[in-house]
C-alpha cells in the first residue's frame, strides 16, 4: 500500500481500462458507455435548459455550473460547447466550479480525452491549462476569458466550504454521493443548498432514494426525466427557499457598472484589461504620462517566489499565485514575457539548509520545480557555479514596462494619464473623483479601486493611520560586455536577468536592493555597488576581480522604484473594510505586493475583478482571509 503524498501533492487517480472504458479504482468510470457529447447532453444539459438559459445572459453578465466530480472534465466540455453554440455574442462568461479528490495526471487526461474527437479543439485548450496536481484552488482561463474553470483537487466538503459561489445550474453524480458515509452525505447536500438560490436548477443521474429525500427536504424539487433504456435515470429540479415559491431558473442578470482604477502599474492595468475581458466600461488614472512608469516600470523582472518550507497558507497563495501567471504569461511569450527558466541558488550555508529541509517536508511536481546539483544548474544557465539550488523550469523574467502599456491599450480602457487625484468620496450612490487633469478634472464610477503602490494609502478616504511600507529598490543595468549572460534567471541574495536587446545594447538587470530606510528617488553610487557585491557573493565566477570588489564602470546606469509592501509581507486585495470592520460598498484596494507583483498581480487582479462583478472567486476564503484590508489599520494603542 502505497503512503499518501508529503504536501501540496495529490494522489492521482489510478486509471484502468475495462472493455474500453476507462475508471479509476475508487471514484467509477471516467464517462458513460454512450459515447460522444449525447452523455453530458442528456443527462445535465438539456435538463437545465442550458441553450435557452446561456442566450439570455446580459452584456458583462455569468452563468454559473457547478458539478461534484470533475473525472476526464467531459461535462465540462459540453458544457463549454454548448456555451461556445448558445452564448451571448456579447461580452459574457461562463464560469464552471469542480472538485476532484483523485484527478488525472497529464497524460492520462489527454489519453481520455483522445477517446472525444468532436472536443478536440477544447480538449487541447485544457490541456494547455490544466494545473499541476497540487493541492486546493486553481483557475483556469479559457477561451479569451469567456469561459473560466475552478477546479478543487481535494474533498469535496472541503471545496465547497472553501469557495465562494451561487450556482445557476448543478450537475451532479449520485454515485459519488454514495461513495460517503451517510452523515457526509447530508453534510454535501447542505452545502449544495448553501451555494444555490431560489431558482437554481439541478440534474443528477443514479440517485438513491435517501439522497432524493435528503434534497427535497431542503429546498429542492425533484423531478424525473425520460430517458434511454441504456442511460442511468436522471432527476432534475428547482431549488426554492422554505418561504419563496418554486420559480423558473434564474438569469444572472447583473448590470454593467463603470469602474475607476487609480494606478497604471502592474496590478492596476492588469485589472483594468481583466474587466475590460468581462465586458465592463474601465477608467484607468494615473499621475505619470504612461502606464508602467512607477515601481513596475523596470526594463526586466525576474518572475519568482520563494516557497516556504512549511505548507502553510502563506506557501499556498504563492504556489497558486506561481502556477496562475505561468499560464497567464504564456500568451505572452515571444513578447514581453521570456520563460528561461530559474534557478533559486542554493548560495549559501542557511539556503542551502532551507531548501534542504523543503525538500524532505514537501512533494511538488516536477513540472513545477527540482531539486538540481551544481553540474545540471550550470548546464541549465549556462553560468559558473558554486552550488545547485531548486529549478522552476516555467518561470523566467518579463519586461514589466511594455506588458503594461500592452494590457492599458485594450479598448475598453479609458485612460487619463498625467492626472493625480484630489479627492475621492462617494454620494447619491457613486464615487466621485477630483483629478489635476485639464481634460477630467472631475470623474464619476460606480465602484473604484486603488492600486497606487506606496501612493495608495493617501487616496483611501479614511483618517485612520495603515500599515503599508514603501521601500526604495534599485536595479542595475549590467552590460553583457561587463559580464557573462546566463542562460537563465539566476536569483538567491538578489537576481540576475539574461542579457537581452534593452535601449539599444545587450544589458541584463540585477538587484534590487531593499532600502528600507531611504526616500532617494535617484540612483546611487552606493547601491549599484551593493547589487554588484551581492551577485559577487551569489555567483562568484561571473564577474572580474575588480568588479567582483566593487569597483564600479564609469556610468553604470540603473533604475529606482518603491514597492509598497505591508507589515505581514501579505498583500492587500479586495472590498476595503474600514477600522470597525464595516465594508465600504464600491471601494476595493489592490496593493502591498512587494517585490514579488509580478507574480502575485495576474491571480489577485483575477480575484479582485471576480469580487467587483460578483462572480465566484478565484481564491478560497482560507487565502482571501490572508489579504483582507481591515488588517491594514494601525491599532490603537489605549492611553495607560
Amino acid at each position: 500500500m502505497t503512503s499518501p503524498p508529503k504536501p501540496p501533492a495529490v494522489q492521482p487517480a489510478e486509471l484502468h481500462w475495462r472493455d474500453g472504458i476507462p475508471a479509476s479504482k475508487h471514484g467509477g468510470p471516467y464517462f458513460p458507455p454512450t459515447k460522444g457529447s449525447e452523455g453530458p447532453l442528456h443527462a445535465h444539459i438539456n435538463p437545465n435548459d442550458l441553450p435557452a438559459r446561456f442566450t439570455e445572459v446580459p452584456q458583462a453578465g455569468s452563468f454559473v455550473i457547478a458539478e461534484n466530480r470533475f473525472g476526464a472534465g467531459l461535462n465540462f466540455l459540453g458544457a463549454w460547447q454548448v456555451w461556445q453554440m448558445f452564448g451571448p455574442s456579447h461580452a459574457a462568461t461562463l464560469h464552471f466550479i469542480s472538485a476532484e479528490s483523485s484527478p488525472l495526471n497529464r497524460k492520462d487526461l489527454e489519453s481520455v480525452l483522445s477517446s472525444y474527437p468532436e472536443f478536440d479543439d477544447l480538449s487541447r485548450q485544457l490541456l494547455a491549462h490544466y494545473p499541476p496536481l497540487t493541492t486546493g484552488t486553481h483557475r483556469l482561463v479559457l477561451a479569451d476569458g469567456r469561459v473560466r474553470l475552478t477546479l478543487f483537487f481535494g474533498e469535496l466538503n472541503t471545496a465547497w466550504d472553501e469557495l465562494c459561489f451561487l450556482a445557476d445550474a448543478w450537475f451532479l453524480q449520485g454515485n459519488v454521493l454514495a461513495t460517503n458515509q451517510e452523515s457526509i452525505q447530508d453534510a454535501t447536500i447542505q452545502q449544495i443548498c448553501k451555494h444555490s438560490k431560489p431558482g437554481t436548477t439541478l440534474s443528477i443521474t443514479s440517485i438513491a432514494d435517501n439522497h432524493r429525500q435528503v434534497l427535497e427536504t431542503a429546498g429542492f424539487r425533484l423531478l424525473t426525466c425520460t430517458s434511454a433504456e441504456d442511460r442511468p435515470a436522471t432527476f432534475y429540479g428547482y431549488f426554492q427557499s422554505a418561504s419563496a415559491p418554486i420559480t423558473e431558473p434564474t438569469i444572472p442578470n447583473k448590470p454593467a457598472t463603470s469602474i475607476a482604477i487609480i494606478g497604471a502599474g502592474i496590478a492596476g492595468c492588469m485589472l483594468a484589461d481583466n474587466l475590460a475581458q468581462r465586458g465592463y466600461e474601465v477608467t484607468l488614472i494615473d499621475a505619470a504620462s504612461g502606464a508602467g512608469s512607477a515601481a513596475s516600470g523596470n526594463l526586466q523582472g525576474a518572475m519568482y517566489v520563494k516557497l516556504g518550507v512549511e505548507f502553510n497558507h502563506q506557501t499556498q497563495l504563492a504556489l497558486s499565485a506561481l502556477t496562475f501567471s505561468q499560464h497567464y504569461y504564456d500568451s505572452y511569450g515571444g513578447q514581453f514575457w521570456h520563460p528561461t527558466g530559474l534557478l533559486q541558488l542554493a548560495w549559501s550555508d542557511s539556503e542551502r539548509d532551507r531548501q534542504r529541509r523543503f525538500v524532505e517536508r514537501n512533494q511538488y511536481p516536477r513540472e513545477l520545480l527540482r531539486p538540481v546539483p551544481k553540474e545540471e544548474a550550470e548546464t541549465l544557465t549556462g553560468a559558473r557555479l558554486e552550488t545547485g539550488g531548486l529549478w522552476f523550469p516555467r518561470s523566467g523574467w518579463l519586461e514589466p514596462k511594455e506588458l503594461c502599456k500592452s494590457l492599458a491599450s485594450h479598448t475598453g480602457v479609458y485612460k487619463v494619464m498625467d492626472s493625480s487625484v484630489r479627492e475621492l468620496r462617494t454620494y447619491d450612490g457613486k464615487w466621485h473623483i477630483s483629478t489635476t487633469s485639464a481634460d477630467d478634472p472631475k470623474l464619476t464610477a460606480d465602484q473604484v479601486v486603488i492600486c497606487a503602490g506606496h501612493l495608495s494609502p493617501q487616496l483611501i478616504p479614511s483618517s485612520s493611520t495603515f500599515r503599508f511600507k514603501a521601500i526604495r529598490g534599485q536595479v542595475t543595468h549590467l552590460p553583457e560586455a561587463i559580464a557573462a549572460s546566463p542562460r537563465a534567471v539566476i536569483c538567491g541574495a538578489s537576481y540576475l536577468n539574461p542579457a537581452h536587446n534593452l535601449q539599444g545594447q545587450r544589458l541584463g538587470v540585477i538587484g534590487a536592493t531593499f532600502d528600507l530606510h531611504s526616500e532617494e528617488p535617484e540612483t546611487t553610487t552606493e547601491s549599484h555597488r551593493e547589487n554588484m557585491l551581492a551577485l559577487s557573493a551569489m555567483v562568484p565566477q561571473m564577474l572580474g576581480a575588480d568588479l567582483a570588489e566593487g569597483d564600479l564602470p564609469e556610468q553604470l546606469a540603473g533604475r529606482v522604484g518603491f514597492r509598497c509592501t505591508t507589515h505581514d509581507y501579505q498583500p492587500v486585495a479586495g472590498q476595503y473594510s474600514d477600522a470597525q470592520g464595516r465594508e465600504i460598498e464600491g471601494l476595493y484596494l489592490l496593493t502591498g505586493l512587494g517585490s514579488k507583483g509580478l507574480t502575485y498581480a495576474p491571480l489577485l487582479a483575477e480575484f479582485v475583478a471576480d469580487q467587483i462583478t460578483g462572480q465566484p472567486a478565484a481564491l478560497p476564503e482560507s487565502l482571501a482571509r490572508r489579504l483582507a484590508t481591515r488588517r491594514m489599520h494601525q491599532p490603537k494603542v489605549a492611553a495607560s
